[in-house]
């Protein structure tokens, strides 16, 4: 199976466009369009019933001390976990595009919603929903997709990998709110196939 977008290669930085933030060089960093990617696939196995999309950051800082302050850096050699950008599961075993902005066009400060039932596809819970926590201003259920904002004082680029899964079953019995580890949880014995396309992202004018 062959995941690409429209948008950017495989392994090279991603556009300012699809980020929830990009570099101001007043603040640091300003939001963004948070647009979706554009994703089409191929070579898709014959006996796939649906298939589920997973967006993952593997490089977010393990502790948030230095992040985002002033005279600080956050080290390369600090340990790094994952945050999920974009859940979406039960896409149709017919599909095999995602247009840009069709899952997100806009910073949504406090949440979005979770897709219409008759989408039928759903969106999972992303990781904003933690990060932003009790913010008064941004703390909120963060369904689907938003884009990368890394530390601007990180000193190493994010990496940004989107997996797409062909599963043999039609849907995922995930019921009410649901988040990365229980979409992984769900596949588990269902993957026909996978691909994976991985786009980068910093905030930090000093990191290439």
């Amino acid at each position: 199976m062959k995941l690409i977008s429209q948008n950017f290669e495989n392994g090279a930085p991603m556009p300012g466009e699809l980020a929830f933030a990009v570099q101001d060089a007043v603040n640091h960093l300003t939001l963004s369009t948070n647009r979706n990617p554009h994703l089409a696939w191929s070579d898709v196995p014959e006996n796939t019933r649906s298939f589920a999309l997973i967006c993952v950051d593997p490089h977010v800082p393990s502790r948030p001390d230095d992040v985002n302050q002033e005279g600080k850096v956050v080290s390369a050699s600090l340990p790094r976990i994952d945050l999920f950008h974009w859940l979406l599961i039960n896409i149709p075993a017919d599909t095999r595009e995602i247009a840009e902005g069709s899952h997100s066009d806009s910073v949504t400060p406090k949440g979005k919603p979770a897709l219409p039932a008759e989408a039928g596809m759903r969106h999972g819970i992303n990781g904003y929903t933690a990060w932003f926590g009790d913010d008064e201003n941004m703390g909120g259920d963060y369904y689907g997709y938003d884009g990368a904002c890394p530390p601007w004082n990180d000193e190493i680029a994010h990496d940004y990998v989107f997996t797409l899964y062909a599963l043999d079953i039609p849907e995922l019995e995930l019921q009410g709110k649901f988040y990365g580890p229980d979409v992984l949880a769900a596949i588990d014995g269902h993957v026909l196939a996978q691909a994976s396309l991985t786009g980068t992202y910093t905030l930090n004018p000093d990191v290439k």
